[in-house]
């Protein structure tokens, strides 16, 4: 029996393993789910990791955060969080600043214009996201998201 997956990706050979496959899976909705996003976030020129420092210093407040502290609270990995707060910071969405108790840190906070940018973002992405998951019940989607957190925990042994 071939499974949607296997028919959208036309692999004809079954998974190597139940674990495969739902890796996949996860791989493949990661995909169609960002892209939308990341189509959303074009227009203002912003990319999906860039919106991500921004929501992340939006949630820090006017202290802001050093790169290590932003990266520890990034969704997806970046390694270069230099890279995307220069692009912010560019734009004027994000400011730099040496922390004034340790001259070695550099701190990062979200602008006035971030804020505004932020903000206008947010009623659009609640709309898509919903929109993305709307064939799916409340239930479901609070049990899929216990499944994944359960998927990231550290397996004991």
């Amino acid at each position: 029996m071939s499974t949607r997956l296997q028919a959208e990706i036309r692999q004809r050979k079954p998974f190597r393993s139940p674990a495969e496959e739902v890796f996949l899976n996860l791989l493949r909705t990661t995909e169609a789910l960002s892209s939308n996003v990341a189509g959303l976030l074009r227009p203002l020129g912003l990319s999906l990791p860039q919106y991500n420092v921004l929501r992340i210093l939006r949630g820090a407040g006017a202290g802001g955060l050093s790169c290590n502290e932003i990266g520890e609270r990034m969704v997806t990995r970046d390694s270069d969080i230099t890279r995307l707060l220069h692009g912010l910071e560019r734009r004027k969405l994000a400011r730099r600043a040496r922390d004034a108790s340790d001259r070695r840190v550099i701190r990062a906070a979200i602008t006035p214009a971030g804020e505004q940018l932020a903000a206008l973002l947010d009623a659009p992405l609640d709309e898509l996201l919903a929109s993305q998951l709307a064939h799916m019940r409340r239930a479901d989607l609070r049990q899929l998201a216990d499944l994944l957190e359960r998927a990231r925990a550290t397996p004991e042994g």
